[in-house]
C-alpha cells in the first residue's frame, strides 16, 4: 500500500520560472493521478489533459478537484462508470498563454523589388514582434505535438520566415518608391500584421504586435538617394542638377596631377569661369526683368506691371514719333493717327 501511495499524484501545478517556455509537460514518471486531486492553473496558463495522444479536457486559470464531473471527455474516453473513484493516468500539458514580446525578425537574404526610380533593387529589413497562444488545442496539434517542453526558440525561425515573406509582399504590392518607404514603416507594419492574422490563427497563435524598425538599401542606392536629397536643397530643376554634376566633374579633373595636369586645371578653370559667368548673366537678366518701369515723362521708377506713374500720374506707355509727319504716337499703335502711315 505504501508503494501505491507514493505513486499517486495529489496535486498538479506548474510554476513557470522561465521567460520563453510555451509548453511544459508535467513529469508523470509512471505515477497516476488520484481521484479528487487538486489541479492549480495559474493566470496566463491553460492545462490540457491527453489520453493516448488524444486531447481530452482543457482547464483555464483556477483551482479544481479532479473528478468525473469536470473531466467529461476523459470520462468518456476511459469509459468510466458513474461514481468512478480509482486513480487514473493521463498526460498533462501546461501551456503559457502570456504574450511573448521582443521577438526579433530580420531578412537573412536581401529582398528583390522593382522601384520606379532605381529599377530593380535589393532591400533588407529588421524589427520585432509579439505573439501569444490563442487556441491551445490547435497549437498542440499543429506545432508542439507531444514534446515535453516547447519554447519560443523552437518556433522563432518558422515565424520569422512567415513574417519576412508577408512584409516583402506588402512592400512589393504597394509599388511605393524606395524614397518613400522610410516614411511609411508604420503603415507597412499595420498592413502586414493584418495579412498575417489568419496565418497565425491557423497555428493557434495571435500576432499581437509587429514592428518594422528599418528598411535598408544597397550602398549604391543610398548614394543615389543622398545625391537627390542634396539636389533637392539646391533646386529640383534639371539645369541645376547638370551644373551640380559638372562642378563635381571639374573639381575631380582639377585634382589630377598626372600627365596633362596643368592643361586640365586650366580647362577646368575656364569651364568653371564660363559657368559662373552664365549663371551671373542669368541672374542679372532676371533682376532686370523684375526691376520695374521708368516713367518716360519724369523718369521716376515704378513697380513692374504699373500702368501709370506713381510720381506724375502720367501713362507709362512708351510713346514715339511718326517718321512721316512727326506726330506723337503711342508705343502700341500700328498706324499714325494723323497721316495713317504704317508704323
Amino acid at each position: 500500500m505504501g508503494f501505491f501511495k507514493t505513486n499517486l499524484l495529489k496535486s498538479l501545478e506548474w510554476v513557470d520560472d522561465s521567460t520563453d517556455t510555451i509548453v511544459y509537460k508535467y513529469p508523470m514518471d509512471g505515477r497516476q493521478i488520484q481521484y479528487g486531486s487538486k489541479l492549480t492553473v495559474r493566470a496566463s496558463q491553460v492545462a490540457v489533459f491527453l489520453n493516448k495522444g488524444k486531447i481530452a479536457d482543457i482547464f483555464g486559470p483556477g483551482m479544481y478537484a479532479l473528478q468525473t464531473s469536470n473531466l467529461p471527455i476523459l470520462t468518456q474516453l476511459m469509459s468510466w462508470a458513474h461514481g468512478f473513484k480509482s486513480p487514473f493516468y493521463a498526460d498533462v500539458y501546461f501551456i503559457n498563454t502570456k504574450q511573448f514580446t521582443n521577438q526579433r525578425w530580420g531578412t537573412s537574404n536581401p529582398i528583390t523589388m522593382r522601384d520606379k526610380d532605381f529599377g530593380t533593387i535589393r532591400i533588407r529589413g529588421y524589427g520585432n514582434y509579439a505573439f501569444k497562444v490563442e487556441n491551445p488545442e490547435i497549437f498542440l496539434k499543429e506545432l508542439s505535438g507531444t514534446n515535453s517542453e516547447f519554447s519560443t526558440e523552437d518556433i522563432s525561425s518558422y515565424l520569422k520566415g512567415i513574417i519576412v515573406s508577408s512584409i516583402s509582399d506588402t512592400i512589393a504590392e504597394s509599388k511605393i518608391s524606395a524614397l518613400d518607404i522610410a516614411s511609411n514603416l508604420i503603415e507597412f507594419s499595420k498592413v502586414a500584421g493584418e495579412s498575417l492574422a489568419e496565418t497565425f490563427a491557423g497555428l493557434g497563435l495571435k500576432l499581437t504586435k509587429l514592428v518594422i524598425e528599418n528598411i535598408s538599401f544597397p550602398e549604391e542606392v543610398e548614394k543615389a538617394i543622398d545625391t537627390r536629397s542634396s539636389m533637392g536643397v539646391l533646386s529640383d530643376k534639371m539645369d541645376t542638377f547638370v551644373k551640380y554634376q559638372s562642378a563635381n566633374a571639374i573639381r575631380d579633373a582639377a585634382k589630377n596631377e598626372g600627365i596633362g595636369g596643368l592643361g586640365t586645371q586650366l580647362g577646368a578653370g575656364a569651364a568653371l569661369g564660363e559657368m559662373m559667368r552664365q549663371s551671373m548673366t542669368q541672374s542679372s537678366s532676371q533682376e532686370q526683368a523684375d526691376d520695374g518701369k521708368f516713367c518716360p515723362h519724369c523718369g521716376a521708377r515704378n513697380v513692374a506691371g504699373a500702368k501709370f506713374c506713381g510720381e506724375c500720374g502720367k501713362s507709362l506707355a512708351q510713346k514715339g514719333r511718326c517718321p512721316k509727319c512727326n506726330a506723337e504716337v503711342s508705343g502700341k499703335s500700328k498706324f499714325c493717327p494723323e497721316c495713317g502711315t504704317k508704323l
